[in-house]
């Protein structure tokens, strides 16, 4: 697979976000690691599926760490890694905005 060529910074950042599943996953693993039933109650909406290849997508990419405890039954812990915090942090500002501005966003047609 050839590697694929980016018009600027943005779209190399969206490219590693994809959709509107992986940002919530990042916010929801902003304060520290959760398991697997945790983050699905934290991201409202999201379906079992959707979320184990969201998780996978971003295992791939090397935004979040997948840590496996050896117990039964199996405990499985999601965080982020330096990349993910610091996609977490870019991220920051626009979730400051879209709070900022929520009320109008919502009135939208």
């Amino acid at each position: 697979m050839p590697k694929r060529e980016y018009t600027c910074g943005l779209d190399a950042a969206i490219a590693v976000m994809g959709g509107k599943w992986k940002g919530l996953i990042l916010f929801n693993l902003g304060e520290g690691p959760l398991r697997f039933g945790e983050l699905r109650r934290a991201v409202a909406g999201i379906s079992e599926r959707v979320l184990i290849l969201q998780l996978r997508e971003m295992e791939a990419s090397g935004l979040l760490h997948r840590e496996v405890h050896p117990q039964v039954p199996p405990k499985v812990e999601y965080s982020l890694t330096p990349f993910g915090r610091s996609l977490n942090t870019a991220l920051a500002p626009l979730g400051a905005w879209g709070e900022e501005h929520m009320d109008r966003i919502t009135a939208l047609p």
